[in-house]
C-alpha cells in the first residue's frame, strides 16, 4: 500500500479519464469553507512529481511575499485608513482620524516592517506620546495601530497583533473639563443673544439640551411652531431631533431620536428667526442653495463646528464672560444642571437629553448632576419631625380607650 503524503506536501494520483498524472495542492479555504486547490499534470509520474514541487513553493513564496520586511507599519495603517474611509465614515471623522495617523504614528513607527514590530515598540511609543498627550487621544491612537494591525494580520501580513499586549499609559491630563453656566449666567446669555443672530440657536439648546451636531442639520419640516390643542392629548409646539451631522445623519444613539416640546421663549425666538432668515434668502438670491435648514449660512448651506463656536463666543463675550472658556456644547451641560437644581430626577432629564440610560447621564454630566437627592429626606423631615410633635400630614391619634 503506498504511503499517504503528509499535510502540505499536496497530493499526486493518476487520472485515467486524462490518461496523465495530477499534482495538487491546496493553497487555503473560501469563506463557505470550499478548498482552494491548484493543479498541475504529467505524462510522467516523475514529471508531475516536479509540478507538484513547484506549486508547493510558488504557494510559500506567496505567503512569505505577503509577510515580507517591505510591508511597513506606514503601509498597514494607510491600507487600513483607505478601507476606513469607504465605510462612508463622515469627513471630518476621517480627517481627525487622518491627522492622527500622519502626525503621531507614521513619524514614531512609520518605517519599521510591520513582521519586526514588536511590544517593546508599541509601548515604547505610546509612552513617549503619553508626554504630551491626553489620555483619551493616546487610546484613539492605539484603537488605530490595533485595528490596522488587524486587518492586516486577517491578509496574512503579519502572524499575530502586539498591540493587543500593550496597555494604553495615562496622559498628561484629561483635558478641559467641560462646565455649566449657573442660573444667573445663562439669563445674561440669553439676554446678549437677543440682538444676535444665535439667538434661536441659544435659546433652543440652552432650553431643550440638543446636542450642537444636532442643531447644525436640523431642517424647517423637523419644528412645529403650532402644536395641535385640539388633540387628544394635545400636542405642544415641538422639535423632532431626529438627525446630526454624523455618519449617514444617525444620532448618536438610538435613544437621541426624540422629539421635544419647545418652551414659549424658543417658540418665539424661532418665529423671529425664520423671519430674519427670509430677509437673508432674499439679499443671498441666486447664491441661496435651499436645504430647508433652520440654522443655515448667508447662502443657505449647513453651518460649521468653527463659525458656530465663533458667532456662540461673541455672545459669551457680550454676556460678560471669557469667550475662551465655552464651547456651544456647555449649553447642553447648562441645561442639565439647570433642571437638576430644580429637583428633576435624573431619569427624566436623561429622557430629555437623549441618553441610553442614567448612567450615562451621571458619568457624562456628573458635576452638574446634584450629588444628594433631598426629596426623600425633606418628606420624612415633615412627617417625622424631630420635635417628636406628631405632623400635621400624618394621621389622626387614636384616642384613648
Amino acid at each position: 500500500m503506498a504511503k499517504r503524503r503528509s499535510r502540505g506536501d499536496g497530493g499526486l494520483y493518476w487520472s485515467e479519464s486524462r490518461q496523465r498524472w495530477i499534482a495538487e495542492v491546496t493553497i487555503g479555504y473560501q469563506p463557505s469553507g470550499k478548498r482552494i486547490v491548484r493543479k498541475a499534470s504529467g505524462k510522467t509520474k516523475t514529471e508531475a512529481k516536479d509540478k507538484l514541487s513547484k506549486l508547493i513553493r510558488d504557494a510559500k513564496e506567496g505567503e512569505a511575499e505577503k509577510a515580507s520586511p517591505r510591508y511597513t507599519v506606514e503601509h498597514a495603517v494607510n491600507d487600513w485608513l483607505a478601507n476606513y474611509e469607504r465605510g462612508h465614515r463622515d469627513p471630518e471623522t476621517v480627517k481627525a482620524v487622518r491627522s492622527l495617523i500622519n502626525h503621531h504614528i507614521v513619524p514614531a513607527l512609520g518605517a519599521r516592517p510591520l513582521v519586526k514590530l514588536s511590544a517593546d515598540d508599541v509601548d515604547a511609543w505610546l509612552a513617549k506620546e503619553a508626554e504630551t498627550l491626553v489620555t483619551s487621544t493616546l487610546r484613539n491612537l492605539r484603537s488605530i495601530l490595533r485595528r490596522a494591525v488587524s486587518r492586516a494580520q486577517a491578509r496574512d501580513r503579519v502572524r499575530r497583533n502586539v498591540v493587543l499586549l500593550c496597555d494604553c499609559p495615562a496622559g498628561k491630563g484629561a483635558g478641559r473639563p467641560s462646565k455649566a453656566l449657573t442660573f444667573a449666567q445663562a439669563e445674561a446669555v440669553l439676554a446678549a443673544a437677543e440682538s444676535s443672530p444665535m439667538r434661536a440657536y441659544i435659546v433652543l439648546s440652552l432650553l431643550t439640551g440638543a446636542r450642537t451636531e444636532e442643531m447644525r442639520p436640523l431642517t424647517w419640516d423637523h419644528v412645529d411652531l403650532v402644536g395641535n390643542p385640539k388633540a387628544k392629548p394635545a400636542i405642544p409646539p415641538n422639535v423632532k431631533v431626529w438627525r446630526s451631522v454624523r455618519a449617514r445623519g444617525e444620532t448618536k444613539t438610538r435613544k437621541s431620536r426624540r422629539t421635544l416640546a419647545l418652551p414659549e421663549r424658543a417658540v418665539k425666538a424661532l418665529e423671529a428667526h425664520r423671519e430674519a432668515q427670509k430677509a437673508v434668502k432674499a439679499e443671498a438670491g441666486s447664491d441661496w442653495q435651499e436645504h430647508g435648514l433652520v440654522f443655515a449660512t448667508n447662502v443657505g448651506t449647513e453651518r460649521d463646528v468653527n463659525n458656530v463656536r465663533r458667532d456662540f463666543r461673541r455672545v459669551i463675550k457680550a454676556a460678560g464672560l471669557n469667550p475662551a472658556q465655552w464651547t456651544p456644547r456647555e449649553l447642553r451641560h447648562s441645561f442639565v444642571s439647570i433642571l437638576s437644581d430644580v429637583g428633576m430626577p435624573i431619569e427624566e432629564i436623561s429622557r430629555l437629553v437623549g441618553h441610553s440610560s442614567t448612567a450615562v447621564t451621571e458619568l457624562v454630566y456628573r458635576k452638574q448632576i446634584r450629588p444628594v437627592v433631598e426629596s426623600g429626606a425633606t418628606a420624612m423631615d415633615r412627617l417625622f419631625p424631630t420635635s417628636g410633635e406628631p405632623s400635621n400630614s400624618s394621621e389622626p391619634e387614636d384616642k384613648a380607650s
